[in-house]
């Protein structure tokens, strides 16, 4: 039970990794605050664990400002929302580009803000993990804004951890494969598509929820208390091969 009587807000908590690590999270012992643009996935997630849940749509920044500030006070934070839309360098539209960053990045920006104030009005302390990606490393074609979207997220969070961590606030970030999410089983099912990229990965596999949401258990824990600015790959050693 290491998170007996804390508070953590979960951005992205309705699907994916963000509700594999509130699963987790509420399983040791803390209350969730969920944050998620779809109510009834808030709704299926409290049923579950409890918590609270609060909607919003984080590329609007006032949304993302007033949601975070409901969900306030917490001891932690998890900027786990994310969105993708592909494009190429030569086709990419700016709107789209202009969502994928505000989701991804300024997003995370403001959330962290929020959190941040309140804690160092409270004295101090905490802990930040933001849900990058490989794309913050690697160029892949037609990830044009996505790619620039999670390298934003790396070097702000080097920034965060300098800065918060005067506060005694660690901000680390971690950096996925492909993760096996109910969109990316359909998305990565095609043999032809999939086999490529495992190829390059020498675990042969793609990482499962529970791979992320433990280690960003960790992160979050008294544990890690040393560990701050830093990009984890969580990739099975493609970096390496």
């Amino acid at each position: 039970m290491r998170f007996d009587g804390k508070r953590v807000i979960i951005t992205g908590a309705g699907k994916g990794i963000g509700r594999e690590l509130a699963v987790r999270l509420a399983s040791e012992g803390a209350e969730v605050a969920g944050i998620a643009r779809t109510a009834a996935d808030l709704d299926s997630l409290a049923a579950e664990i409890g918590g609270s849940s609060h909607v919003a749509d984080l590329a609007d920044a006032e949304a993302a400002r007033e949601a975070t500030r409901a969900a306030l006070p917490a001891d932690l934070l998890v900027n786990c929302a994310g969105i993708s839309i592909l494009g190429s360098v030569l086709e990419a539209r700016a709107e789209d580009f202009d969502k994928v960053m505000a989701v991804n990045a300024r997003a995370a920006l403001i959330v962290t803000q929020e959190y941040a104030k309140a804690r160092i009005a409270a004295g101090g302390g905490g802990a930040v993990v933001n849900v990058s990606s490989m794309s913050a490393f690697f160029g892949w074609a037609d990830h044009a804004a996505y790619c620039a979207s999670k390298g934003a997220l790396d070097a702000m969070t080097r920034v965060m951890a300098n800065e918060l961590g005067r506060h005694g606030i660690r901000v680390n970030c971690i950096n996925p494969t492909v993760t096996m999410t109910e969109l990316a089983v359909e998305a990565w099912s095609a043999p032809e598509k999939s086999a490529p990229m495992l190829a390059r990965i020498p675990m042969g596999r793609f990482a499962e929820t529970d791979d992320i949401s433990g280690l960003i258990a960790f992160l979050l824990s008294d544990e890690a208390g040393m560990m701050n600015g830093l990009s984890i790959p969580v990739d099975g050693g493609l970096r390496a091969s």
